[in-house]
């Protein structure tokens, strides 16, 4: 084990690496910016847009990453007789291309706006009846793809959904039409937000860099889409994001009034959750409370490591919640650890460390207060205040593979949000259920003439490889079948069977691993496979 101080100054090197010019330009990691709905919603201009550039400058936020100043909805002025899109003159009297340029010539990158269908939701909620009508992607994008990469030279696009909603488009059928028209520009270092206020369905991860995952954020930490309830959207959602392709969990509400411990929750959150960090405050007010948070060089790098992983829940009791992930090293023995109260008064939070894989003896980093705060054995426990959260950086002195894989972290091949806001439920999905390990269970898995109804785990990694065995925990009234599928040979699990749907039974069956990285997957194409509460791996007996 290292020196604590040789293991901080190794920390610091690989964070300064991690925020030079690179870092929220790198598509591999989280974008990281302004977006001016929050408070501006359509009553923006282009004095408003320079000045936001400035401050992103003069303030420190360009140095610690933040690059991107992204003009959302209401520069539009309809389309002209030949169907050419037009910006609002009274707005902005010099045109978009001159305030992309000006963004360009401050070291940073320009990102616009746009509607899958054919209006805008500030036509739709804001009453812009003349300039939001027809300004949309729709029936227009090769057109518009080639005004905003090419012609206007923007770097960013969040593509909304509000009149594609009420023309009952196809998500997919449209958003692939735009991203192909966006590719016959010729810029392939464009990113494309899909903002469709829900997880939209696995394609998303084959065409844009970001994809919302709940309804616009509102301007509260525990009410209706405050701070807690979308990142209950996003707590099981983590198989689908990978690098350069992330669960955007909307702009960011800090600067516009909440306290500093829900700020720092909320920041936080979005950093250890791998979200785009995207500031809705007006930056030329900008609270020097907020401003120290948002800057926060360490808290940033996890947000911005190189791995791209979000964070799984270790354990939630209530409203208070053990997220976690790997950083700096895959498999490595380091990770980075929040510990969010939600509660209305301080709470003891713990995370138990071989509940992350690690050794018995580690050692702990403060991250809000950079400070290393020691070695520790089995556990840390720490007083986080109401509404508050602790940022931690653990290094065991060894860690340990993985062996316990829960039900509702499965990649869900055709799991889509949008179907179950919808109550349809007829394929396979996570779904909350009392007396499960994590609470939350898997299920709707299989069913006949349902081949692709089927949940994978990419990350099941074994140090040696082996013959091991397979222990699946379930619930089945009725005989059940589990084909559990490692790296394509099949293992099938036949007469699942644990009573009725509220008693847990258990069923064993001997798999072989590959050394490293396997993938196992669950399925059944004949027909209902059991619900599924999780599954453990033990007694690797030999390599294969």
């Amino acid at each position: 084990m290292k020196h604590p101080m040789e293991k901080l100054l190794t920390f610091f090197l690989i964070l300064i690496s991690c925020t030079g010019n690179s870092i929220g330009q790198n598509a591999q990691t989280p974008m990281m910016g302004w977006s001016s709905w929050n408070t501006f919603r359509i009553n923006i201009n282009e004095d408003l847009i320079r000045q936001t550039a400035d401050a992103l400058v003069e303030k420190g936020l360009k140095e610690a990453g933040y690059t991107f100043v992204n003009i959302d909805d209401g520069f539009f002025a309809g389309r002209d007789s030949l169907g050419n899109l037009k910006n609002n003159d009274t707005k902005f009297p010099n045109g978009m291309k001159a305030v992309a340029d000006y963004i360009h010539r401050k070291g940073l990158k320009a990102g616009i706006y746009s509607e899958a269908g054919s209006n805008t939701c500030g036509y739709k909620w804001d009453n812009d009846k003349i300039n939001g009508s027809n300004v949309g992607f729709y029936g227009h994008e090769e057109k518009d793809a080639h005004l905003y990469f090419k012609t206007w030279g923007y770097d960013f696009i969040k593509i909304d959904y509000c009149g594609a909603e009420d023309q009952r488009l196809d998500e997919k059928t449209q958003y692939t039409k735009i991203r192909n028209a966006i590719q016959q520009t010729g810029r392939t270092d464009v990113r494309l937000n899909i903002c469709r206020w829900m997880f939209p369905g696995t394609w998303a991860g084959e065409i844009a860099n970001s994809w919302r995952i709940a309804h616009d954020i509102r301007n509260n930490f525990n009410g209706t889409l405050g701070v807690r309830d979308i990142l209950e959207h996003n707590l099981y959602l983590s198989a689908y994001a990978t690098p350069g392709h992330f669960n955007d969990m909307d702009m960011m509400q800090v600067g516009r009034g909440m306290t500093e411990d829900e700020e720092k929750s909320h920041f936080g959150l979005w950093c250890i959750m791998n979200s785009p960090l995207m500031i809705g405050c007006d930056l030329r007010t900008i609270p020097s409370t907020t401003l120290d948070i948002i800057t926060n060089r360490e808290i940033i790098a996890v947000n911005q490591d190189v791995l791209g992983l979000q964070a799984q829940v270790v354990n939630r009791n209530g409203k208070q919640f053990v997220l976690a992930k790997s950083i700096e090293k895959d498999q490595g023995k380091i990770r980075a650890v929040a510990l969010f109260n939600a509660e209305d008064s301080a709470q003891i939070m713990r995370i138990d460390f071989k509940e992350i894989q690690l050794s018995e003896k580690a050692y702990v980093r403060d991250l809000w207060k950079h400070q290393d705060l020691g070695a520790f054995t089995s556990y840390y426990e720490v007083s986080v205040p109401a509404h508050g959260i602790a940022m931690l950086r653990i290094e065991g002195e060894s860690s340990f593979d993985k062996t316990i894989f829960e039900g509702e972290d499965a990649y869900i091949n055709e799991y889509n949000a949008i179907r179950i806001n919808q109550k349809i439920y007829d394929k396979a999905r996570f779904s909350e259920k009392q007396g499960a390990s994590g609470g939350y269970v898997l299920k709707d898995l299989g069913g006949r003439n349902k081949p692709d109804n089927w949940a994978e785990f990419r990350r099941v990694y074994s140090s040696s490889g082996g013959t091991c065995q397979f222990d699946l925990f379930y619930y089945s009234g009725t005989n059940t079948t589990l084909s559990v599928i490692v790296n394509g040979q099949a293992y099938p699990m036949k007469n699942l069977n644990s009573g009725n749907d509220t008693i847990r039974g258990n069923a064993s069956v001997k798999i072989k691993l590959n050394p490293g990285y396997n993938v196992i997957r669950l399925a059944n194409p004949d027909g209902p496979a059991p619900v599924i509460d999780k599954f453990e791996l033990h007694n690797v007996y030999s390599r294969p």
